[in-house]
């Protein structure tokens, strides 16, 4: 089952971060049903301070070019993400536009 790993940071102001967490603590129906849709079997989302790490496990076939277009396609996630806009901000590294930024790995060990 293939895993990616994504960071993201908040924007650094305390009450917008316990608003952010709050929203996640209700995700609306609408966009958890459309996670599962896309082939997302596992998602959790981790903060330090201000950035926030996400980790998921896919079905073998998901893509995440697939994914943008069914989000594009569907006017929920679009509210959706331009309200979770408004707590975040891109990594200063990131590309224009780009909110999640795929991380990679460096190390790895089995137990």
């Amino acid at each position: 089952m293939p895993r990616y790993c994504l960071a993201l940071d908040l924007k650094d102001d305390p009450a917008l971060i316990a608003e952010y967490e709050a929203y996640h603590r209700a995700v609306w129906p609408e966009i958890l049903a459309s996670i599962r849709d896309s082939g997302i079997l596992e998602m959790a989302i981790y903060r330090t301070g201000n950035r926030l790490f996400m980790i998921m496990e896919t079905e073998a076939g998901f893509s995440f070019e697939e994914k943008a277009k069914q989000d594009l396609a569907n006017p929920r996630v679009q509210e959706w993400e331009r309200l979770m806009w408004t707590y975040q901000q891109a990594l200063p590294h990131a590309r224009p536009g780009e909110k999640w930024v795929l991380m990679e790995r460096v190390f790895v060990v089995g137990l």
